[in-house]
């Protein structure tokens, strides 16, 4: 296994028995001497429904002896490598439930970070991290042309506008459990009121928040009620937990990365269809009322989900009521009018033509709504 990093090396030497345990766990499972012998671990016991549900138990390594357990030594491992308690959790969760081999490689093969290669490569750099795509250099024509339907004052001056290098981009929003994870880390406050949209009308409510926007939500919906704060404090904590460099994306990464090479109102063409997004009046199980969770719709061509629809998703660009001056480079747009920051792909609660590729919205930074959210990018060592 790759050490990331000089100080995750440091942790390692200063745990070697983590890491003896871990290689020689790993090298006898590697061989094939793996034993799940207990005869307590193969009893049955009948769980009331007829079935016979196998008795947790440990599970050894032949010839190699306790405490060269294989599921403990990968725990302990993950724990002295930095990876946290969730890699470890998963561990555990395995021994617990008496897994089989078999099942076991897998969920530690789930848990280890993924690391990013070529353009459409699908990486995660750690159990906790967002999903992520690598997403190829390119030119596009930023905005829409001036025979698009719903075409707005703000969206004029179609720009040419060139991604330089591959970056990579969350392939969906960020969820619930995964801001959660960051805000159980760090202990943030999310005091504050949420916007929420109740009879038709947005009414600020002091008992809203992303845990509890108004609406049912599990941990694989998109966050929301989160302002645009929160999102640069998660992105620089990811940032932190990882070595990598996480952010927010520029209004230009965003539109050319939602359109995957197309020039349409959407990705799929010109039309909102049905059923290809979560809106209001786009055909969906969850239309007006609420989000969706996320990855319940195709993916673009670069392999992203729900960039039309779900949530509106912050970037890191200021407010700007035209084009005019915008940066050329893909770079985020820092002048303006910085107490405001841009919008992109519209949300549960916006018609479809909020959700064009091309449209652009705003909002004051420390305002928190229900259909906020916000998407993840990751700069790519060259």
């Amino acid at each position: 296994m790759r050490i990331r990093n000089a100080m995750a090396a440091l942790t390692l030497a200063a745990a070697p028995s983590a890491w003896a345990d871990f290689e020689t766990g790993h090298a006898a499972f590697d061989s094939g001497r793996f034993d799940e012998a207990p005869a307590e671990r193969r009893a049955a016991a009948d769980d009331g429904d007829g079935r016979a549900t196998p008795a947790p138990g440990r599970v050894h390594v032949r010839g190699v002896g306790a405490p060269q357990n294989y599921v403990e030594a990968h725990m302990r491992f993950d724990l002295a490598a930095g990876r946290g308690e969730a890699a470890a959790a998963q561990e555990r969760d395995a021994l617990a439930a008496g897994m089989t081999a078999e099942r076991i490689a897998s969920a530690h093969e789930r848990a280890a970070p993924r690391r990013p290669s070529g353009a459409g490569s699908v990486f995660r750099d750690c159990p906790h991290c967002p999903e992520m795509v690598v997403v190829p250099p390119g030119r596009f024509m930023a905005g829409p042309p001036t025979s698009e339907e719903d075409g707005h004052s703000d969206e004029a001056l179609q720009h040419s506008v060139t991604i330089g290098s591959p970056l990579a981009v969350g392939v969906h929003e960020v969820t619930r459990g995964e801001f959660g994870y960051f805000a159980s880390s760090t202990n943030r406050s999310m005091r504050g009121s949420c916007w929420v949209r109740e009879g038709g009308e947005w009414k600020l409510r002091s008992d809203r928040g992303w845990r509890s926007p108004g609406f049912s939500q599990t941990d694989s919906h998109p966050v929301v009620c989160v302002n645009w704060d929160d999102a640069r404090a998660y992105v620089q904590w990811l940032s932190h937990e990882t070595g990598e460099s996480y952010r927010l994306l520029s209004g230009s990464e965003w539109e050319y990365a939602a359109r995957a090479g197309t020039a349409t109102r959407y990705w799929w063409g010109a039309d909102i269809g049905r059923n290809r997004a979560n809106c209001d009046g786009c055909g969906s199980r969850r239309d007006g009322e609420s989000t969706a969770p996320v990855g319940s719709f195709a993916a673009n061509g670069f392999g992203l989900r729900d960039v039309h629809g779900n949530v509106w998703e912050w970037v890191q660009d200021c407010w700007n009521a035209s084009y005019a001056g915008a940066p050329g480079d893909g770079s985020a747009w820092e002048s303006g009018d910085c107490s405001e920051r841009v919008l992109r792909g519209g949300s549960w609660s916006s018609s479809p033509r909020f959700l064009r590729a091309a449209y652009r919205s705003g909002n004051v930074a420390g305002n928190r709504f229900d259909n906020l959210g916000f998407r993840v990018a990751r700069t790519l060592a060259p």
